[in-house]
């Protein structure tokens, strides 16, 4: 067993089994996905740390970029109920971590990325560890992917403002879109379930999580 092996066993039963993270599925799968290879080679020492992990810095108008902390990100995976067939959009893979767990849970995936430089890397990381049932596009979070609609599953992988229209719209009727809506202390995983021309919302916890690129609602302006 290797340092990292032995790293991802504990964060397994130390951060995801003592947080109400009991499907067996999300559990086998994350302990299998190497987190150390969708970190910089200057974090992969800290990639089983309980604590979210930047993985590019802000540059001009474009924000810093994080790996979401495993307890959390596995929580949102459990809210999701796979069974192993679905057709799921990964929306802000940045490096890839996310798509790898999810090509474990589902039958194919496709993952969405803004940033270029991103989005290549999480692609070849991805096809290093034979992640066949995964591509990544390049594309605008908020407007999805359309051309390979409707989904099962949409996984938002950070805190949004809002759940964009556009994206509920690409779920199939009975799917699912999982998510943390608002920041911080005020963020709430929630789950989104279409039935027919209606889309219902739960609350299922707390959780503070950090935020994707493009997601923030514009601030009405009032007298």
């Amino acid at each position: 067993m290797t340092g990292f092996d032995d790293a991802r066993r504990k964060m397994v039963e130390s951060q995801l089994k003592t947080e109400d993270v009991t499907d067996r599925a999300v559990i086998a799968a994350m302990g299998d996905v190497p987190r150390e290879r969708f970190v910089p080679a200057h974090l992969r020492d800290l990639a089983y740390i309980d604590r979210d992990l930047r993985v590019r810095d802000a540059e001009g108008d474009a924000p810093a970029r994080y790996l979401m902390e495993a307890a959390p990100m596995a929580r949102l995976f459990q809210l999701a109920e796979f069974r192993g067939d679905e057709f799921v959009l990964d929306v802000g893979t940045g490096t890839g971590y996310s798509a790898a767990v999810l090509a474990r849970l589902a039958g194919s995936v496709v993952a969405l990325e803004p940033d270029e430089a991103l989005a290549e890397q999480a692609a070849e990381t991805l096809a290093d560890l034979e992640a066949d049932n995964t591509v990544v596009e390049v594309s605008a979070l908020t407007d999805g992917y359309a051309d390979e609609a409707p989904y099962d599953v949409i996984f938002v992988g950070g805190a949004v403002d809002e759940v964009p229209q556009a994206l509920l719209d690409q779920l199939r009727d009975d799917g699912r879109l999982v998510t943390v809506v608002g920041h911080g202390r005020a963020g709430r995983a929630t789950v989104f379930v279409r039935s027919g021309d209606v889309v219902g919302s739960r609350v299922a916890f707390d959780a503070d999580v950090p935020p994707l690129p493009g997601f923030r609602k514009e601030s009405a302006f009032t007298f």
